[in-house]
């Protein structure tokens, strides 16, 4: 579902962002992404997801290299930031049918599916509002339930459950679950170390913009704690 090879991204000025990065994904995988702030967490999922160049590496999505048919691959994926920046001039409704018409949805599609999501995130009543008007958490949803209605097959999501209210963490996880039942992916950003042991069968650790650490959950753990084996790496890599 989606190959990483030796992605470098570097800034100007900086020695911060990803080196010689490897990992892959296969359809069904909820992988955790693990790492401090500022370790290339964000830098990593911004490549995939098309939004930054980089000159070294390859990424593939199912098989299409992001880089050469970059808008086959971003038909495939979906990408939430932790900090949604919507339009904020339109409506709850407006956007989620602006994202509609951008992915080719038919009107009974996208109604029968803002029904449905909007309806679990409890925002159906806000849809004719104003997004300006919307809390942090509401704006998560909103962005959430526009990735959801356009049914991807790989979901990118950085620190998702920030800002979300316990029951809407909940429903986020059981669609996650619920994508990988059905031969899609999902690879997430967080520093919730106990929800990635509990929801994800495989995790990445990565520090400084390097990958110290690969695998599915029961491997790296052996029987410890995640939160456990990550601050006993950091301690190793020091």
């Amino acid at each position: 579902m989606l190959q990483i090879e030796n992605l470098t991204k570097t800034y100007k000025g900086s020695g911060k962002g990803v080196k010689n990065l490897t990992l892959s994904l296969s359809a069904g995988d909820i992988y955790g992404f693990i790492g401090h702030n500022g370790a290339g967490k964000t830098t990593t999922l911004k490549c995939i997801a098309g939004i930054l160049d980089f000159k070294e590496g390859k990424i593939l999505v199912d098989g299409h290299s992001v880089k050469e048919e970059d808008l086959l691959c971003k038909s495939m994926i979906a990408y939430i930031p932790d900090n949604p920046d919507l339009p904020e001039y339109l409506t709850g409704i407006q956007y989620l049918n602006f994202i509609s018409d951008i992915y080719g949805l038919s009107k009974e599609t996208r109604m029968e599916k803002i029904k449905k999501y909007t309806g679990m995130f409890e925002i159906t009543d806000a849809l004719g509002d104003l997004i300006s008007s919307y809390s942090h958490g509401m704006k998560q949803k909103l962005a959430l339930v526009s990735a959801w209605i356009r049914n991807p097959k790989l979901m990118l999501l950085d620190e998702p459950f920030v800002g979300l209210d316990p029951k809407a963490a909940h429903i986020l996880k059981e669609l996650m679950r619920e994508l990988c039942r059905e031969g899609g992916a999902v690879f997430f950003s967080t520093h919730v170390l106990d929800v990635a042991e509990k929801l994800c069968n495989r995790v990445a650790i990565i520090k400084g913009g390097e990958l110290i650490a690969a695998g599915d959950i029961a491997t790296l753990t052996h029987g410890d704690s995640l939160e456990n084996v990550f601050m006993e790496m950091l301690k190793w890599e020091e």
